[in-house]
């Protein structure tokens, strides 16, 4: 019986050796599909991604996301990157970060916007937009101008993976500066966490006053990185506050809340949203942790699970390749590969032949429950059929089991 039980275990870690090299090579793959469509930069400010691209499957991209570079898409496309050993191409893109942050076209307080025009950065750096032939004039989108600190600390966490593959400094003293920026977002001590950024239109951008779980992880996850690296007091007080909003954040035994509303009060409803769910299991220490990956996975079975994978909310109307992604790494990391496998695998029918990236969605369209602006004001937010780079970035961080929120 003994000899039968060592038989099997080899036989499933072989199984799962085996699983893993073909999720590699998957990975591989998609890495290359990304590099198909990355301009190598003549100078030294670097290039951005486009986050979505045309298909002629799908339907087409509206003139706002057309040649659009969302900043979070970037920062996961600098990680799956240097998981792919692409050092250069994540290099481009980390240069094009510290370029947006010091030659902002108003503002000189470190921050980066929300999106960016794809392909080489010139030394003015340009804003995504689109020519309104109706009202004939230059039109910019007022989310894609503004500045989210979730996806200000992803820049920050993409310099920091830079700077431990390279050793260079300048990538460790670009993710400072952003991180000098999210903590003057820091309320106090009372009042622990971040806010959610600016929103709107230079020169009267206003401060978003709700609180984010998304963002707190996020810029949690940045602070221990410093605090490590710097031995700084500072990050240390950023990271403590953090993670007491997260801790704030959480309903025992149940789930993460999305965040707050402009009063503080915390967002407490039917729907609940799958990252702010998985990234703490990523991001926090396990000594930290208020729920473990084994917890979570019972939660995003049961409120969650399409099929396939995992959908964006808990109305489960569609699969999001990228929630589905995020699950198949925290499985990967924990160790289930033989889950995370299949959930890769999963992902890998929604590649777009022309492109080689991954939808964002196999449906036409996928409901978040969310608004553009978060709290409730601005139009709807949802996935499209379209070759999205963060869902291609994020399902090669699966299959390279690369964690972005930490050293790897």
């Amino acid at each position: 019986m003994r000899l039968r039980k060592i038989a099997g275990a080899l036989i499933i870690g072989v199984l799962a050796t085996s699983a893993h090299g073909a999720d590699r090579q998957s990975g591989l793959a998609l890495c290359a599909a990304m590099a198909k469509v990355m301009v190598q930069p003549p100078a030294e400010n670097g290039a951005f991604l486009p986050s979505y691209l045309s298909s002629e499957s799908g339907e087409a991209l509206p003139q706002p996301m057309q040649d659009t570079a969302f900043v979070y898409d970037n920062a996961l496309a600098v990680m799956a990157f240097i998981a792919c050993d692409q050092v250069d191409r994540a290099r481009a893109i980390g240069d094009a970060f510290l370029a947006a942050a010091l030659k902002d076209r108003f503002y000189k307080d470190g921050r980066l916007r929300n999106a960016y025009r794809s392909g080489v950065v010139a030394e003015k750096i340009i804003l995504p937009g689109w020519w309104d032939d109706t009202a004939n004039r230059w039109a910019e989108d007022e989310y894609q101008i503004s500045t989210a600190s979730g996806n200000v600390a992803w820049a920050a966490l993409a310099l920091l993976q830079l700077n431990e593959k390279t050793s260079d400094s300048k990538y460790l003293a670009g993710a400072e500066r952003l991180a000098d920026w999210l903590a003057a977002l820091d309320r106090d001590d009372e009042n622990p966490g971040i806010a959610g950024g600016y929103y709107g239109f230079e020169p009267n951008a206003v401060r978003i006053e709700w609180m984010s779980t998304e963002h707190n992880i996020d810029t949690l996850a940045v602070a221990q990185w410093l605090w490590l690296k710097t031995e700084n007091p500072q990050w240390q007080h950023l990271a403590e506050s953090s993670l007491r909003f997260l801790t704030a954040m959480y309903r025992e035994k149940r789930h993460f809340l999305i965040g707050t509303d402009i009063a503080g009060r915390p967002v407490d409803g039917a729907d609940i949203w799958l990252d702010v769910q998985v990234w703490p299991v990523l991001a926090v220490p396990p000594s930290q942790r208020l729920a473990s990956s084994e917890e979570t996975m019972k939660l995003l079975d049961a409120s969650f699970a399409v099929p396939g994978g995992y959908d964006f909310n808990s109305d489960r109307d569609g699969l999001w390749v990228e929630g589905t992604a995020q699950v198949a790494l925290m499985l990967g990391i924990a160790g289930d590969r033989a889950r995370a496998s299949s959930l890769i695998d999963s992902s890998l029918r929604y590649v777009d032949p022309g492109s080689g990236w991954l939808f964002a969605t196999p449906k036409a369209q996928l409901s978040t429950g969310l608004t553009i602006d978060a709290i409730g004001q601005g139009s709807a937010f949802t996935y499209h059929h379209w070759p999205h780079l963060g869902a291609t970035a994020w399902t090669v961080l699966a299959a390279m089991d690369f964690n972005p929120f930490q050293p790897n």
